[in-house]
């Protein structure tokens, strides 16, 4: 049974990762084929992560009170429904939506796992945890190479026509296939109790939260849309494309393989300050259009940003665990959404090279007001 929870939950995740990755790959289609602009792309593909970010905190409490056998699928037939409306969108608007919708349902993906991990696998629960997002980032390899070949012959449209039905079936799955605890344990009392001011007036709880915004946001900004859109400009084919976001998403999965178990050892501070420096330092090498390098390190050490929600468990009592960790994520999903809307605007206005060199900015920033918790024990 307890392989059954890890698999099922493992299959939505990935799910809500190539979703949220697939537009990189499909950016040149979308734009050719509805005439959006860098803007109109950029705030059209973060409308998954403003709307992901907009229901982080009642999730919270939903997932508390009735669990994620009943939430997470729920929450995936409206993704369903998105990917639908995405497929058939005729204009900008109702592209905008779908991709809302989308984000609205992939929302429980993450957070119902880690609900559900969090009862049924108490003593290895970083482990089981980290071995999820590894396994589930391979579906940013799927949105690489396999989804620059899958639409030259479905199309984008049949891509996610196709999509919404693969969903349907993984929600179904959730919903016959698990149960909210293991036999015998009750679903624990005082599920929900506690205020969300005592986690904003956690001063460390904030700090790892802006790391997030900037680590996350980046990480997923690129990933997602402007790694691909980039290379474009280079003159690059959309399998070259393809190739080089399987590199950047092949290495994230190891980078998440990898993250937990060096950060027990380490300690998660150092690992994250080490981790978010060198994807900075992709950040750079992409400026230089050194795109092998640049993809490497954006990859494997933009996976590490994941240990801001594993940190973000150390940081608040028990009770507090399910809005301490939802709060570092709504930072981070939303931090997606404004910073790959940013992106877009710098670029149509001044180009990538202010674009990611703000991001840069920003990182560094978040890194140097992160550095005190490098000298406290927590």
């Amino acid at each position: 049974m307890a392989a059954r929870i890890f698999l099922l939950f493992t299959l939505g995740y990935f799910l809500s990762y190539f979703y949220r990755s697939a537009n990189a790959v499909l950016a040149k289609d979308l734009s050719q084929d509805l005439g959006l602009g860098p803007a109109e792309l950029g705030l059209m593909t973060s409308l998954f992560y403003l709307s992901f970010a907009t229901v982080q905190l009642p999730l919270g409490s939903l997932l508390d009170r009735y669990g994620p056998r009943i939430i997470t699928p729920a929450l995936l037939l409206v993704a369903a429904l998105g990917s639908v409306v995405f497929g058939l969108a005729p204009n900008f608007p109702t592209l905008a939506l779908g991709r809302a919708l989308i984000g609205v349902g992939m929302a429980a993906a993450l957070m119902g796992s880690l609900k559900a991990f969090s009862l049924w696998f108490p003593k290895n629960y970083a482990t089981v945890s980290t071995l999820l997002v590894g396994l589930g980032a391979t579906g940013g390899l799927l949105a690489a190479t396999p989804l620059a070949l899958l639409k030259e012959v479905l199309g984008w449209r049949g891509v996610f026509l196709a999509g919404a039905g693969v969903v349907v079936l993984v929600a179904l799955l959730l919903y016959l296939g698990v149960r909210n605890t293991p036999p015998g344990v009750p679903w624990p009392r005082g599920q929900g109790v506690g205020s969300l001011g005592e986690v904003l007036g956690n001063t460390r709880l904030l700090r790892v939260a802006f790391l997030g915004l900037a680590f996350t946001g980046s990480f997923l900004a690129l990933q997602t849309l402007w790694a691909g859109a980039y290379a474009y400009t280079l003159g690059l084919s959309a399998v070259q494309v393809g190739n080089f976001l399987f590199l950047y998403s092949g290495m994230a999965v190891l980078g998440f393989l990898i993250s937990g178990y060096l950060a027990d050892r380490f300690g998660t501070p150092r690992v994250l300050v080490l981790s978010a420096s060198l994807f900075g330092l992709g950040l750079v090498l992409l400026l230089l259009k050194l795109l092998f390098p640049a993809y490497f390190l954006l990859g494997f050490f933009g996976a590490f940003n994941i240990l801001t929600l594993t940190q973000a468990r150390d940081l608040v009592p028990g009770h507090l665990v399910g809005r301490g960790t939802t709060l570092v994520n709504l930072f981070g999903i939303g931090g997606t959404f404004l910073l790959q809307w940013g992106v877009g605007v710098a670029v149509g206005a001044w180009g990538y090279g202010w674009a990611f060199g703000g991001l840069l900015g920003l990182l560094l920033l978040a890194l140097l007001l992160y550095l005190p918790l490098l000298r406290s024990r927590w």
